[in-house]
């Protein structure tokens, strides 16, 4: 594994930029949190594809965190990367920055992180490239990584064990 192409978590970096309309927003006025979910899901997947050269699909997301409520007439930007590799399978960091336009000032409104598995021609996970940071903040989530694959592995496990235990008291195959 070790002997595998590496590349830059910036080569994955994907940015999608837009507007909050009425539409996206619920009786507060906030933007509703699905509608967040699918735009991290969908800039997700495109940064996975563009680090794996392959199609993808959503293993997990991780984690979902609102930190500031996000208004009609916001303008947020969703910044993605790739921020580890396992041999088929990338976790890919989502940050979610409401941008004041008139004040030029920014600020994080939610985070995401999201795990993908690329697929071969037939479907089966495929060998993704590693990815190594180059700045700071890369860095930063590069190293902390571990952490997050730990716990999210204890999580599927906990799944696992869940689906069995439903499987035989409720009869569900």
């Amino acid at each position: 594994m070790e002997d595998r192409e590496k590349r830059p978590m910036s080569a994955s970096l994907s940015i999608k930029d837009r507007q909050v309309y009425p539409q996206d927003t619920n009786h507060h006025h906030t933007m509703f949190g699905g509608l967040l979910m699918a735009n991290i899901d969908e800039i997700a997947a495109i940064c996975a594809m563009k680090h794996s050269s392959a199609p993808v699909v959503t293993a997990s997301t991780d984690s979902v965190d609102f930190l500031l409520p996000i208004r009609t007439g916001d303008v947020i930007s969703y910044e993605a990367m790739v921020s580890y590799a396992g041999s088929t399978s990338m976790e890919v960091c989502v940050q979610i920055i409401l941008e004041d336009i008139m004040e030029d000032k920014k600020y994080m409104a939610a985070l995401s992180f999201l795990t993908f598995v690329a697929l071969d021609d037939n479907g089966k996970p495929k060998q993704v490239p590693g990815v190594y940071p180059e700045n700071e903040i890369q860095e930063w989530f590069h190293n902390t990584a571990p952490a997050r694959v730990k716990r999210r592995k204890e999580r599927r496990q906990e799944s696992k064990e869940t689906l069995e235990f439903l499987t035989r008291t409720r009869h569900i195959q």
